[in-house]
């Protein structure tokens, strides 16, 4: 091996360096770029499935159901509206109440009474606190 095969196989590993060296910024660039592009799809595809969830029900509204999806909807509204004139569970029998009053005065005992179909009104008084000479 003469010097001139050295001289030619350093530059070549130095060119090769070079290449390399451009190579793996390349990798990394497009690494970021598909890194950035996947954040940007998961975001969009929230997105669009948020406004497709969305426009979905408005569509429905707007167009004519098939019939199957219309007598469903319109079991709903009518449950709704019976529900409405009984002022509770449709179709409750005498034994509906009675254990619905058994379970209201289970729970009255057990949580000391008042009307358990209201929401409790909480009170909090300030705490005092002491204050400390310095």
């Amino acid at each position: 091996m003469g010097w001139r095969t050295g001289i030619l196989k350093a530059l070549c590993w130095g060119q090769d360096c070079v290449c390399l060296d451009l190579h793996n910024q390349a990798a990394m660039i497009l690494q970021q770029l598909f890194r950035f592009s996947t954040l940007l799809r998961s975001s969009l595809s929230i997105e669009l499935r948020r406004n497709v969830g969305f426009t979905a029900v408005v569509f429905n509204k707007t167009k004519n159901l098939d019939p199957i999806q219309k007598l469903f909807i319109d079991k709903i509204h009518e449950y709704d509206s019976k529900s409405k004139k009984a002022g509770g569970p449709v179709d409750a029998g005498p034994e509906y109440q009675k254990n619905m009053e058994d379970e209201i005065a289970k729970l009255q005992r057990l949580y000391g009474g008042g009307d358990l179909t209201k929401f409790p009104d909480f009170k909090f008084e300030e705490p005092k606190f002491d204050e400390v000479s310095k």
